[in-house]
């Protein structure tokens, strides 16, 4: 299981996170909603290493990876997909794929499991990631993640720019990661997409994690939805 427990953050000086606090647990899909600004990137950072903690802590099974860098983080089982997917554009699938293997010293087989949910990257390994369709370089950041062998995995809107047949695509592996008993927390903007596949939700207002609810009880509060996602 994750755990956020007071955590602060920011970007220099300018503080985003105040006190946010949430748990992620095993076998679950947890989505962050919110208007933009409201911390839902910053949060996924935090929980990466990419940004340090100000206050608070980060919890995995646990242990406190709060402190580590990301690197490091990597190595306990944090599996992160950015905004942007962030492929090394240079390199083939393969190469990509490797790097992934690294973090945790995974072999082969662990590649073979992957390219087995994602098949399309199998006919593309010498290919370099930036001449990849954008569903494709979205299902080579899936994988790379997932070659960490994760036991979280953090999504930021991994489906944003998609047409439909890659989000169904995204969504089944997500769906299927959850059933492996993966800790999914998911950035999504579009709330017909995180209804249907998130178990929780939580809201985040300017920074703080207001409100957290089962999505089977938010479907049909639209007075909950407007209250942070309108304008």
């Amino acid at each position: 299981m994750l755990e956020l427990k007071g955590i602060s953050t920011g970007y220099g000086a300018a503080q985003v996170l105040r006190e946010v606090s949430l748990e992620v647990r095993a076998g679950e899909i947890h989505c962050l909603l919110g208007r933009n600004g409201a911390g839902k990137t910053t949060t996924m950072k935090a929980i990466a290493g990419l940004l340090p903690l100000w206050a608070g802590a980060i919890a995995l099974d646990g242990a406190e990876i709060g402190p580590l860098p990301a690197h490091k983080v990597g190595r306990t089982g944090v599996g992160y997909i950015p905004q942007g997917r962030r492929l090394w554009g240079e390199l083939t699938v393969a190469q990509n794929l490797e790097v992934g293997l690294m973090t945790r010293g995974a072999g082969r087989d662990v590649r073979e499991r992957v390219l087995d949910l994602f098949p399309r990257l199998r006919e593309r390994m010498g290919q370099r990631a930036q001449t990849l369709s954008g569903g494709e370089q979205q299902m080579l950041a899936t994988a790379r993640a997932l070659c960490v062998e994760p036991k979280v995995l953090l999504l930021d809107e991994p489906t944003e720019g998609l047409q439909p047949s890659m989000i169904a695509a995204i969504r089944d592996v997500i769906v299927r990661m959850r059933g492996a008993g993966v800790a999914i927390l998911l950035v999504e903007l579009r709330i017909d997409a995180v209804l249907a596949v998130a178990d929780r939700v939580t809201f985040l207002e300017n920074g703080r994690a207001r409100e957290t609810w089962a999505a089977a009880e938010l479907r049909g509060r639209h007075e909950v939805i407007d209250r942070y996602l309108g304008v």
